[in-house]
């Protein structure tokens, strides 16, 4: 089995982004900073939220976290956008009723949407980002290869989706009640599962030499967990992304990379 190790590459990204951090603040501008809206208290969203701040820390840049009820979210997100000091916004996701992400991602002014949702943003989603990054990390050649992506989810799954298909990948997106599912894991070489859902995906599911990026969260008896069932750590000729340190590092490091730009 190879571990597909996210926390190794965004260790390297970390420097170089403590090094801009720095000429910024050295070239008289503020300290980038970045205002986190969170409207539900949950152990999974309160993971990130504490390694985006640890992680802003570390690189020299100010993170704020606003909570807020969810009906109050919109005035929040307006003043924000009209705060000069604040150089990135995001509201962090999922929300308790999910189906006002739309409107209130796109509240947010688009200069400021660094976690790239918004219909106008200017920057990447972090997402997608992070996984091309980890895929190119580990030179994975997505050409010429069947994809598949599994959830249909607002961070990861529709815009990673778009991203690949937009490009002229051969890629297929499916979730969690998609019929055959199994069928279509075993007829793909590179699978990024992104449902939320715990031991979605088992080892019965994957073909040898599977390349499988786990990048759904979610929360099990207090802890984070992934889409792999653990048993799938057992097969030796997988390429899979470890339970801790894959997607999510870089992710935050794709963020604050359009934090930066955005300062």
């Amino acid at each position: 089995m190879k571990l597909l190790n996210g926390s190794e590459l965004a260790g390297f990204i970390k420097q170089r982004q403590a090094r801009q951090a720095r000429a910024i603040r050295q070239s008289g501008g503020s300290a980038p900073r970045l205002a986190i809206v969170q409207t539900k208290d949950d152990p999974a969203i309160n993971k990130y939220v504490s390694l985006k701040k640890a992680y802003g820390g570390d690189i020299g840049a100010e993170v704020t976290l606003c909570k807020t009820g969810q009906g109050k979210a919109a005035g929040l997100l307006n003043e924000l956008s009209g705060d000069k000091s604040v150089h990135g916004i995001i509201v962090q996701l999922p929300l308790a009723r999910p189906e006002e992400t739309d409107r209130l991602v796109n509240l947010i002014a688009p200069a400021k949407d660094v976690d790239g949702l918004g219909q106008k943003s200017p920057w990447p989603a972090a997402a997608p980002t992070a996984i091309n990054w980890l895929l190119a990390g580990y030179n994975v050649e997505l050409r010429g290869v069947k994809i598949l992506i599994v959830g249909k989810g607002r961070l990861v799954g529709l815009p990673l989706y778009k991203l690949w298909r937009d490009a002229g990948l051969d890629v297929t997106a499916a979730d969690e009640t998609t019929q055959g599912l199994k069928e279509l894991t075993l007829a793909a070489r590179i699978i990024v599962t992104a449902a939320g859902r715990p031991r979605l995906i088992t080892p019965d599911m994957l073909r040898p030499d599977s390349i499988v990026i786990d990048a759904g969260t979610s929360s099990e008896d207090g802890r984070l967990v992934g889409d792999l069932d653990p048993a799938v750590y057992d097969r030796h000729d997988l390429s899979l992304t470890p339970p801790i340190g894959g997607v999510g590092p870089l992710t935050v490091a794709a963020l604050f990379d359009n934090l930066l730009r955005a300062a």
